[in-house]
């Protein structure tokens, strides 16, 4: 992988990594185009999903920036196509009128995220940051990251820190440790800890430590 730094921080990249931007808006993919390539990305633009289809090749690295409510075939349409084909480089969805059942419907298919338009372009480039940071791991690692980061936001803030303390201290953190820590109850820490293992079906913390490692992946 190669770093290249550009103003507003770090980009993470790989040599052949394209961002395709497919949207109906001309407007849209023109100015979407420009800003990408003002910092570091190779762009390429289709106005719908079917000029993406006809042109893109299984295989080619990188991450679609694919707005959701386009004519004719729509976005999510295109990504279940593509996923169906086990084709599908990682989807960072753009709507301007995607509701929740929509934006769960796509997450779950694997997209990065579902930004409602306007979206500032920061927010945008460090969803593709973190998209080609998935594409870079293996198909195995990339499955497993992206369901441990899924289940870890089903958590809590409290259970999120309860999680983020076994990690840093495995060895050495009993639920008493935790209790004084977080100054609530042992029995208090007890209940969160199955919590935690009901919402990331893991049979013991060992298995936590396991998915949180491999949650952090996907920020390395």
């Amino acid at each position: 992988m190669l770093l290249l730094y550009r103003a507003g921080g770090p980009k993470v990249t790989g040599k052949g990594d394209t961002i395709f931007v497919v949207d109906d808006d001309e407007d849209i993919r023109s100015s979407l185009s420009r800003s990408l390539k003002k910092r570091g990305f190779s762009v390429e633009t289709f106005e719908s999903a079917r000029a993406f289809l006809d042109e893109f090749e299984a295989g080619r690295s990188g991450c679609i920036v694919l707005d959701y409510g386009m004519e004719g075939m729509n976005g999510l349409e295109l990504q279940k196509k593509l996923v169906t084909e086990g084709c599908a480089p990682p989807i960072i969805f753009i709507t301007g009128h995607g509701g929740i059942p929509e934006s769960v419907e796509a997450m779950k298919a694997g997209a990065i995220d579902f930004l409602e338009k306007p979206f500032r372009t920061a927010v945008l480039v460090d969803r593709i940051n973190q998209a080609l940071r998935i594409n870079a791991l293996g198909n195995e690692s990339r499955d497993k990251a992206l369901r441990a980061r899924m289940m870890l936001d089903t958590l809590t803030t409290r259970e999120r820190e309860i999680v983020d303390m076994v990690v840093s201290n495995p060895s050495n953190t009993t639920s008493k440790e935790i209790a004084r820590a977080l100054d609530i109850s042992p029995r208090t820490v007890d209940h969160h800890r199955a919590r935690i293992l009901e919402k990331m079906q893991a049979s013991s913390m060992v298995e936590i430590i396991d998915l949180a490692i491999a949650s952090q992946r996907l920020n390395t």
